[in-house]
């Protein structure tokens, strides 16, 4: 393929200094290609035979703890009535178990921020380090159906 240029000033004996891209990108194809074909046979792994037991695995299944808020700023630890100086005291003694439980937060819609914002801040000055929120799902619009 000729490159030259549309002035007819010279004779066209220069030389053009561009690089042709196309074998290159066949090379690179090619390579992408055995790649692809070679990755899965170089994952291998060794058989071993493991020896048999009896025994079921245990389960553990972690604790958690309901923590409810009301939007007057009442305090509900699994459904029991608890002050902030209590919630204190229960956090701290739930941080020092072993495995240390969730604290699932259920707030009310009408709750106080700053009544949350301390409840987080006393989870966290106890020591607990999973805490998550529980929500309720809005409700998904279904297709509407009209009669006519």
């Amino acid at each position: 393929m000729a490159f030259g240029s549309f002035d007819n000033k010279g004779s066209g004996g220069h030389t053009v200094s561009e690089i042709n891209m196309v074998p290159l990108i066949d090379v690179m194809l090619v390579l992408l290609v055995i790649f692809i074909i070679t990755a899965p046979l170089l994952a291998h792994s060794i058989r071993i035979d493991l020896p048999q037991v009896s025994a079921a695995p245990t389960q553990e299944d972690p604790k958690a703890i309901d923590l409810a808020i009301k939007g007057d700023g009442a305090l509900y630890w699994n459904d029991q009535p608890v002050t902030m100086d209590g919630l204190a005291d229960r956090l701290a003694a739930s941080a020092r178990d072993k495995p240390q439980p969730e604290i699932h937060i259920r707030a009310d819609r009408d709750t106080r921020y700053e009544v949350l914002a301390q409840v987080m801040g006393a989870a966290r000055r106890a020591g607990m380090a999973k805490i998550g929120f529980i929500t309720t799902p809005s409700p998904q619009p279904g297709p509407s159906v009209s009669n006519k």
